[in-house]
């Protein structure tokens, strides 16, 4: 140990370590004593989960300081993110110092890298969906966390934290949604749980619809014969029509049913000949109008498939830019 010490020693003479190094250096002499000396690795995790747990100790300027040396090394590897539990001490938490260090921090680490690279270090450690516990309990919401950190100039990190707390309600929607079909409840009933559920969980319509398209679908039974298979989605889709009409009200929310039949009718061969049908079932229903149709047929198409399902919509599409063109004229000569 005495002979480790002696080298551990000489490595910092030789790079005339001193205390008033700036802090950008430090990261590099920590980086090139550890992977000299493997063993240090545990030891110096440990060394920095303390002085996380002590942050209350330092001045701000230090506290800055620590959390630049803390980001570097953990951009570059050096350090495991699960040192940021520390970061959970109910003290620092409560007099909110973890939730200001934790910007520094983090602001200093998305530089380093991007919030790509920081969000799977997270996720390793299981800490993805416990950045909220940063604050005390009556401000853990995603609405305070989304503010406090985007006033803050984190908004990837705001928005990656959104996400992960909006695809757990998602799928228990959709659970839910599917379970509720199967028992046959009223539409009005799964209307109102399904409204409730996008104002709790900040669910866009747009993702709504997604939801609602894949559970109608996943009660589709699965048929080797082609129009066996797509005459029985039809009807499914023609019986669950109030409830997606119930949330396709408004702009890009009129275009997702168009461009998620496009994506289902392309991923299962049974349905590459019956988009055109579904469509205008869809139409009858209103859950589609003429205008998030013809905006898909003249360029809103995604690539998959869309030779084929242009051909099957070319009648419909014609007439429908022929009416508008017809009513464009009308309007100009009225003018």
């Amino acid at each position: 140990m005495l002979l480790e010490q002696n080298l551990i020693t000489a490595d910092m003479q030789k790079h005339s370590l001193t205390f008033w190094w700036p802090v950008e250096c430090w990261p590099q002499v920590f980086n090139k004593l550890i992977r000299c000396y493997k063993y240090l690795e545990k030891g110096f995790e440990d060394e920095v989960k303390k002085l996380l747990l002590f942050l209350k100790g330092f001045s701000e300027s230090e506290r800055n300081k620590l959390a630049m040396l803390t980001s570097v090394l953990l951009a570059n590897g050096t350090l495991n993110a699960s040192i940021l539990n520390s970061l959970y001490n109910e003290n620092l938490v409560k007099e909110g110092v973890s939730a200001a260090f934790a910007v520094k921090l983090f602001k200093s680490w998305i530089n380093e890298k991007d919030i790509n690279a920081v969000a799977p270090s997270l996720r390793k450690v299981s800490m993805d969906n416990r950045l909220m516990e940063l604050f005390p309990a009556n401000k853990q919401s995603i609405e305070h966390f989304t503010k406090y950190f985007t006033e803050a100039g984190l908004k990837e990190l705001s928005e990656y934290v959104w996400n992960q707390q909006t695809i757990g309600a998602r799928k228990e929607l959709q659970k839910e949604l599917r379970e509720q079909m199967s028992r046959g409840d009223p539409f009005k009933d799964k209307i109102l749980y399904v409204k409730e559920e996008m104002k709790k969980n900040n669910i866009p319509e747009p993702v709504v619809i997604g939801i609602v398209w894949s559970s109608v679908m996943s009660t589709v039974e699965r048929n080797k014969i082609e129009e066996l298979a797509a005459e029985q989605a039809i009807k499914r889709l023609k019986q669950y029509s109030p409830l997606r009409a119930a949330f396709t009200t408004q702009g890009q929310s009129e275009l997702t049913p168009s461009l998620k039949i496009q994506e289902y009718c392309y991923d299962d061969i049974h349905f590459m000949k019956a988009f055109q049908k579904i469509v205008v079932l869809l139409y009858k229903a209103e859950v589609l109008s003429e205008e998030p149709i013809l905006k898909w047929y003249k360029d809103a198409h995604a690539a998959k498939g869309k030779r084929v399902f242009l051909e099957q919509m070319k009648k419909s599409g014609e007439w429908l830019k022929n009416a508008e063109e017809e009513s464009e004229s009308e309007a100009e000569e009225g003018a």
